[in-house]
């Protein structure tokens, strides 16, 4: 059993985070950006953009929308062809997003219950273990 003091006190970092509901084609270009890891034109979305469920035409309104909700946000400019075309990155870390979500039914969970149950769905390897540990001492 994992100490609820411990636990409590990942959820406390993560309060900060507003909740940000995503749909499912926005959840697949912040998995583009999170893969990333650095900003992206339009263009380099699309061509990183595996098995897709939307089209490309849609890319504008889609980041329109996750720019609204603060998902993502600009990142500079860059040229393309005659014009420019904006840049963007990931506002929220995957785990940030993550853990904002956990808010989205009415009954709060208990921290520790849905901790340990999130770790025994993944299964820990002993280094994960430290490193969550450490993280909890901070």
């Amino acid at each position: 059993m994992y100490s609820y003091s411990l636990v409590a006190a990942v959820f406390v970092y993560f309060e900060r985070v507003a909740n940000v509901y995503l749909t499912k084609n926005e959840i697949e270009i912040m998995d583009v950006l999170w893969k990333e890891g650095r900003a992206l034109a339009r263009g380099e979305i699309l061509s990183c953009s595996e098995d897709k469920s939307w089209m490309d035409s849609s890319v504008h309104i889609l980041l329109n929308s996750m720019l609204k909700k603060g998902a993502i946000r600009e990142a500079g400019f860059v040229k393309c062809g005659k014009t420019c075309g904006r840049m963007y990155e990931a506002a929220l870390s995957c785990e940030e997003y993550y853990v904002s979500t956990l808010d989205s039914t009415r009954a709060r969970p208990s921290p520790a219950r849905l901790m340990e149950a999130y770790i025994e769905h993944i299964g820990l390897k002993e280094e994960e273990r430290e490193e969550l540990r450490r993280v909890l001492d901070r």
